[in-house]
């Protein structure tokens, strides 16, 4: 059965690259295969990438603060380049300041993401989450293609 692929990088001007190094091995080590973009990424090159390899998720990370602005128009940005369809999750120190988790949450969800995570998720339990949405995802293409013959 062929892995998982995920594209992970940490997204805009932020360098923090120790997370991004324990996401890639946490994400190897429960068998995704891992696309990592490293520090500073765009928008473009985690869609680039995502095309290029066929990834079935994009993992965005950001630990400055910034990321409410830095993942604004991502959703919408992978529709114009056709893969509007792709799983989206974000997760660390998204927002400046001390804010409740359900309201950055939900920012980010109104966003486009399909899962946010904070700054102590387990690790474990997202890697089983993000295996299960893509799971989810495989078989409810599957049922549709067999609808449509």
């Amino acid at each position: 059965m062929k892995k998982s692929t995920l594209v992970i990088g940490v997204i805009g001007a932020d360098c923090h690259a120790v997370g991004n190094k324990v996401l890639d091995r946490v994400f190897t080590a429960c068998d995704f295969r891992v696309i990592n973009l490293g520090v500073m990424v765009s928008q473009d090159e985690y869609i680039d990438a995502a095309i290029e390899t066929g990834a079935d998720a994009i993992v965005v990370s950001s630990i400055y603060g910034h990321g409410d602005i830095d993942c604004l128009g991502l959703r919408e940005r992978c529709i114009e380049r056709g893969v509007g369809e792709i799983l989206l999750y974000v997760g660390g120190n998204l927002v400046v300041g001390k804010h409740d988790f359900a309201e950055v949450e939900s920012t980010f969800k109104t966003m486009g993401f399909d899962r946010v995570f904070s700054p102590s998720h387990d690790l474990a339990d997202v890697c089983q989450l993000i295996a299960k949405d893509i799971n989810n995802k495989l078989t409810n293409f599957r049922s549709q293609s067999e609808e449509v013959v």
